[in-house]
């Protein structure tokens, strides 16, 4: 019974402390802001990492001025004049009070414009935060990344082949 009890506990112990999964990430370090104003909403989007790099992960923050209560909207991202899909800004998963989008890699480098349509309690309004410079993708081209990368399982199979080969038995009639 002590046993079966304190296996209960040890169990109940072990779920609650992986219940907060949230705790484990640390807080978005924002890192720099530029203004936005979309009618009568200011709004400041903040960047984890800057100067902004294509296919480099960072966090984006969008925050009006009064808070995100009673709003809404949609955040369209325009490169070289081709429009993304026009996604609803949702809370940030690890700064709740705050639009945002959570580990997000923009895919070519260049001027990139973010398009915000916020609709609220003073009417519905656009702002455009225009001329964000997107650079080069840091580290090696992505083919040569991958051609590195696939070269440990390269050498996997052949290390199973040759073991496969040694290890065969041979049938005698």
């Amino acid at each position: 019974m002590r046993k079966t009890l304190l296996g209960l506990l040890g169990t109940v112990a072990l779920l609650s402390g992986l219940a907060s999964p949230a705790l484990a990430f640390e807080p978005v370090n924002v890192v720099h802001t530029e203004k936005v104003q979309a009618g009568p909403y200011d709004l400041t989007v903040g960047f984890s990492t800057w100067p902004v790099k294509a296919m480099q992960s960072l966090d984006f923050t969008f925050a009006p001025e009064d808070g995100i209560a009673g709003k809404t909207g949609t955040l369209t991202m325009i490169w070289d004049g081709k429009e993304q899909d026009d996604d609803p800004l949702a809370r940030h998963p690890r700064k709740r009070d705050v639009w945002g989008l959570d580990i997000q890699a923009l895919p070519e480098p260049g001027t990139w414009t973010f398009r915000f349509d916020i609709n609220g309690p003073a009417g519905a309004a656009t702002g455009e935060l225009r001329n964000l410079q997107v650079m080069e993708q840091p580290g090696p081209p992505m083919g040569l990344s991958w051609a590195i990368s696939t070269l440990p399982l390269f050498g996997l199979i052949a290390l199973i082949v040759i073991a496969w080969r040694r290890t065969r038995t041979t049938v005698n009639p």
